[in-house]
């Protein structure tokens, strides 16, 4: 066999190689969170009497060590107010009729069911009261809607960043078609989710707005990576809109309720920030918006400045001509 020969089977060898280790990387990457989702000091209040709130605290301390970053609370009326202002996934209220479970399911319909499942335990077999006190949707009572939804948010705004870099030549261009994304991933997102489909519920503006910060950062940091470093930069800014960024962003979940220190790590991505950001303006009245929003607005800064550094560097030139 000659030379000529052996080289084209040698490199369908290596690209199928190539594409195995990169599945037995990516599967455990997207499999593992989702398998090992427990509670990991899940921010979580207790209300009522000083004596009755100790002893609740003891006991749920003692079924699950490490599950629950205790807060302790004077009433139902404060602990309801940590739930709307996201400082608590659920409240656990003490008073005469034993105790209570004030939840707010919209922040994670899985912890909602999780703390559930606490109370329960906490009742000695009797039924627990469950109060909801930010709920999700009718239209989405179970939150599926609301993750599956924000997939293609992410999705179609790494896209809108690579053909930016791949199909337009010129900074100034790019950086309209950015805006140009920013502003048209807003409104058709909001018109879709929330007067479409119904999975979310606050104000458009506010709704539109997140969406649109969301859609601005993700295609900013792929397109402004890829200008600065052609092909390879559009690779890297999918690893971290999306290879890294979806599965460690929790929008389905909790970020308390992933392994760390990825859950945390989620929240510094576009992909965990803009699920968190969304759910703050759509339900909590922008409540807990603004790490997401600092966040956010620094992927749309950073891009839109590599966007202008690589025009200066490669003036008028677009990626497919470079490289």
């Amino acid at each position: 066999m000659s030379t000529r020969n052996r080289s084209p089977l040698l490199l369908a060898v290596l690209v199928a190689a190539l594409a195995v280790t990169g599945q037995a990387l990516l599967v455990p990457l997207f499999a593992a969170p989702a398998a090992n989702l427990a509670p990991r000091d899940l921010p979580v209040a207790v209300a009522g009497p000083a004596p009755a709130v100790a002893e609740t605290v003891r006991r749920l301390a003692a079924a699950r060590p490490g599950a629950f970053s205790l807060t302790t609370l004077p009433d139902a009326e404060a602990a309801d107010r940590a739930l709307r202002d996201r400082e608590v996934y659920g409240a656990f209220v003490i008073g005469a009729d034993g105790v209570a479970l004030h939840t707010a399911s919209a922040a994670s319909p899985t912890v909602a069911a999780l703390l559930t499942e606490a109370a329960g335990q906490l009742g000695g077999g009797r039924p627990v009261a469950v109060v909801e006190m930010v709920p999700t949707t009718p239209d989405d009572p179970r939150g599926a809607g609301f993750a599956a939804g924000f997939l293609p948010l992410a999705m179609t705004s790494l896209l809108a960043g690579a053909l930016l870099v791949l199909l337009v030549a010129g900074g100034l261009a790019r950086l309209v078609g950015l805006a140009a994304t920013g502003v048209l991933a807003g409104l058709v997102g909001v018109v879709v989710l929330h007067g479409w489909l119904g999975v979310i519920a606050g104000d458009w503006l506010a709704e539109g707005a997140a969406i649109g910060l969301f859609a601005l950062a993700a295609s900013a940091v792929v397109a402004g990576l890829g200008a600065l470093l052609g092909r390879p930069g559009i690779g890297l800014g999918a690893l971290l809109v999306f290879l890294i960024g979806n599965p460690l962003s929790a929008v389905g979940a909790a970020p308390e309720l992933l392994p760390q220190p990825w859950g945390a790590l989620g929240q510094w991505l576009p992909v965990g920030a803009g699920g968190t950001l969304l759910r703050s303006v759509a339900f909590f009245d922008g409540a807990g918006a603004g790490r997401p929003i600092v966040v956010l607005a620094g992927y749309a800064v950073v891009g839109l400045a590599l966007v202008l550094v690589a025009s200066r560097i490669h003036p008028d030139a677009s990626t497919t001509n470079r490289r």
